[in-house]
């Protein structure tokens, strides 16, 4: 990856740190809890429009959107902002999401022939044992459901990026507009079912201004700019070279929610989260290799 890609890459995983306290903060603005299915619809309702009516559509198959839109939009974020509804950390959400890199790794190697080596599943290996951690120092102050739901949002978005990476749309901003059309009316619609209706509405007529803002935030920094980016990089070089990016996430994330939230894990949550970042680490960084082939050298014909 050239240097003007990795900048972007860079400064994709500093939006999506800061990304989850704003969620935090969206979602419990002024004591009052926001529905949080309702708040992703209202999130990719601003991604969408007015965006949708003056950017292309990207050139790839409807399959592609829609995947792209259930997997990486609607069943990440609805499963993300389930659970820390539901009292997952901000901080520590924001490191648990990571293990879509180990995800992204294995069905790259199911669907699109990503094979990867013993290096790789070494860190795989290693990365799902720092998640065992995790949940068992999770178990001891929380319930661990929150901590599963952000584990199934984690595969989401492995499936979201492999989605994405088989697509290779040209215009990474384009697939992530599109593909978000595909969010705002079933999450809202499982929203009315879930939270009933007077709960949607009361939701609606009195938002908070902090709730207001995280929408702003989350849907035009880390969906428009963030998966902007992330899906054009995807669409350029193999998942391994683009997804060790997101190792600095976390470190993002955790700090912020610290300054922001004083949120501070305990010493077995640290320990797993070391664990598990070292296992990305193992199983993603050195081994990518761009998909680009140079345009080949076209050599005269040999005079006779």
């Amino acid at each position: 990856m050239n240097l003007r890609h990795s900048a972007l890459a860079l400064s994709v995983a500093v939006l999506w740190g800061i990304n989850f306290v704003a969620i935090d903060l969206g979602l419990h603005a002024n004591g009052r809890d926001v529905p949080p299915l309702l708040f992703v619809a209202m999130r990719f309702l601003l991604v969408v429009f007015p965006f949708i009516l003056f950017i292309r559509k990207p050139e790839v198959g409807w399959k592609a959107i829609i995947g792209v839109g259930l997997f990486m939009s609607a069943g990440q974020f609805g499963l993300l902002y389930l659970g820390m509804a539901l009292g997952m950390p901000a901080g520590l959400a924001s490191l648990v999401l990571q293990a879509q890199v180990l995800f992204t790794i294995v069905l790259a190697a199911r669907f699109l022939g990503e094979r990867p080596g013993r290096r790789q599943m070494a860190g795989v290996v290693l990365g799902v044992a720092g998640l065992g951690v995790v949940a068992l120092g999770r178990s001891a102050v929380a319930p661990v459901l929150p901590l599963m739901i952000v584990l199934a949002a984690a595969l989401s978005w492995a499936v979201g990026n492999v989605v994405a990476r088989h697509s290779k749309a040209a215009s990474g901003l384009g697939l992530v507009v599109w593909s978000g059309a595909v969010v705002p009316v079933p999450l809202a619609g499982l929203s009315l079912l879930v939270d009933g209706p007077d709960v949607v509405w009361a939701t609606v007529t009195d938002l908070q201004p902090a709730t207001i803002l995280s929408a702003i935030y989350t849907a035009v920094f880390a969906s428009l700019i963030g998966y902007g980016i992330w899906n054009r990089l995807l669409s350029l070089y193999p998942s391994s070279d683009v997804v060790p990016f997101t190792l600095l996430v976390p470190v993002v994330g955790m700090t912020a929610a610290w300054l922001v939230l004083n949120e501070i894990p305990t010493l077995t949550e640290i320990l797993g989260g070391v664990i598990l970042l070292l296992g990305v680490a193992i199983a993603v960084l050195g081994v990518g290799r761009k998909i680009r082939p140079q345009t080949p050298v076209v050599r005269p014909a040999l005079r006779t």
